[in-house]
């Protein structure tokens, strides 16, 4: 066979290092955004934040100084298409009068980013930090420093006349407390640990000493810290309360190991072994119930993590609308001094003009990342306008291509703006996730979404007799006749994603 040359003429697609850029850019959630442009900085330095003429960031205007963040319950959904978000929701028309002092009362806000003719800069609608003197600490400040459970130890610990045999003592005990508050090994296997060559008598020495820096320990806050169970945590913190009837019989039930009687409601069990009424013993399950099983989670670093919305949801003359949350959006351009500068070097180097144009290239792709999250977030309002009338009840089932379509946009576009981008609702903080979900027949002939059937279930629940609770089935006949058409083993689903028990478990007479 002789070898011969070929003509073709074909296409295909190629992504170019902007369109690259774009499409990273646009899936990175908030921090990491932040992370991204903090780098670049550093990097690059043709990029800058935009400032005013005095060197300082622009103050905001009356409305961007408005608060964002109304007081109310931020349930998170993240669960693909589908949510599992519980809300704890109040009727609608006491929320609608709750936020009125946060929702707009007419019009509309313009937006929009500023872009000159060469795509240099672009100044967001709102960021901006107020200036003060960097000396000066607030208590505002100083609250929203994060604090460790071993420094909150530490600091009590730093407060006592202890020889320097029981400090340490004390130390290897916070040291080896777990996430929890917890003291996960005995202090024999403590003192092997900290004295692996030692011999008997000096590891029971060191035992004994380990024993009393413990018990100390257990007398700091957070109550119920350095226990090494449950049950010893619980009575570490029933202790501190005052002698009475119903702490004396909690006090029992956690110490003699009938816990687990008292999780199944086996009051009858119950009452046999520990000689006592059914009444008492439901006094006893709400002092227990009231205590905290982990003393140690609310010092760990991931509880005092907040979510920043992108996007709020405001009441307008015409209706629910999103606008883009000015506290996230960057300001950012290309340092024009540079730019001129390079312009007119003769013989400017080609690792220069190269980071001038990522400058450029991510200023661009910055701002168009917003404009899509925007109207990705405005198409999902439009739908979902009785959600933010009247709650999660009121969702209408919805996919990723109806809003795809809608815009013109792929699905893997709409997927990466929906994740971990998150909207003030009146009902909460969500995630854009949240308001896709699937839909369920009824009787009518049309849909519901998922997120309503959730709502309903726990709506069900949370109204039913607690001496004789609903069982899926049961929960699945409620809502056949409200005209939702669900399985079952559909309604068994949607309940454990709710974190409701089951109905053995929920029953308390």
């Amino acid at each position: 066979m002789k070898p011969s040359l070929n003509l073709r003429l074909s296409q295909h697609l190629a992504l170019t290092p902007q369109l690259q850029q774009s499409i990273r850019l646009l899936q990175l959630s908030t921090l990491e955004l932040t992370q991204e442009i903090e780098g670049l900085l550093e990097s690059n330095p043709f990029l800058e934040n935009e400032e005013t003429d005095d060197g300082t960031a622009a103050a905001p205007t009356a409305e961007q100084s408005a608060p964002l963040q109304p007081d109310l319950p931020t349930p998170l959904a993240n669960e693909g298409h589908e949510s599992a978000a519980e809300f704890a929701t109040e009727p609608a028309a006491e929320l609608q009068l709750e936020t009125q002092d946060w929702t707009a009362s007419s019009g509309e806000t313009d937006h929009g980013a500023d872009t000159d003719a060469d795509a240099d800069s672009w100044v967001s609608s709102g960021q901006s930090s107020g200036g003060g003197d960097d000396d000066e600490f607030s208590a505002i400040d100083r609250a929203s420093e994060h604090v460790g459970l071993r420094d909150h130890l530490r600091s009590q610990l730093a407060g006592l006349a202890l020889s320097a045999t029981d400090r340490a003592a004390a130390e290897a005990i916070i040291d080896s407390l777990d996430d929890n508050g917890y003291l996960p090994e005995t202090m024999l296997e403590l003192a092997q640990a900290l004295a692996p060559e030692a011999g008997e008598d000096q590891l029971q020495d060191l035992a004994d000493a380990l024993t009393t820096a413990m018990r100390l320990i257990q007398s700091f806050d957070p109550p119920g810290v350095a226990a090494h169970d449950l049950p010893e945590c619980l009575c570490l913190q029933l202790q501190r309360q005052p002698p009475c009837p119903v702490r004396d019989m909690a006090l029992q039930i956690c110490r003699d190991g009938h816990l687990d009687l008292l999780a199944r409601r086996d009051w009858r069990k119950l009452e046999r072994q520990l000689g006592a009424d059914e009444a008492m013993l439901r006094l006893a399950q709400q002092r227990i119930a009231q205590l905290e099983p982990h003393p140690g989670g609310a010092f760990r670093s991931d509880a005092a993590q907040a979510v920043t919305p992108d996007v709020i949801a405001r009441k307008t003359a015409r209706g629910w609308t999103a606008q883009l949350n000015p506290e996230v959006m960057p300001r950012l351009r290309v340092n024009q001094i540079y730019a001129d500068a390079l312009r007119r070097a003769r013989d400017s180097g080609t690792a220069m003009q190269g980071q001038l144009q990522e400058a450029r290239w991510f200023v661009k792709n910055v701002q168009q990342r917003f404009e899509t999250i925007e109207r990705v977030a405005q198409t999902i309002v439009e739908r979902q306008q009785r959600f933010f009338d009247f709650g999660p009840v009121a969702m209408r089932p919805m996919v990723l291509r109806e809003i795809a379509d809608e815009l013109g946009l792929h699905e893997s576009t709409i997927s990466r703006v929906t994740t971990q981008k998150f909207m003030l609702t009146p009902f909460g903080t969500v995630e854009l996730k949240y308001f896709f979900g699937s839909g369920l027949s009824t009787e009518a002939g049309g849909n519901t979404s998922s997120t309503a059937v959730r709502e309903l279930i726990r709506r069900l629940v949370s109204e039913e007799d607690s001496t004789k609770p609903l069982s899926d089935s049961e929960l699945a006949e409620r809502l056949t006749q409200q005209g939702v058409q669900v399985a079952r083993r559909t309604v068994a689903k949607y309940r454990e994603a709710l974190r409701i028990a089951p109905a053995n478990l929920r029953k308390s007479g």
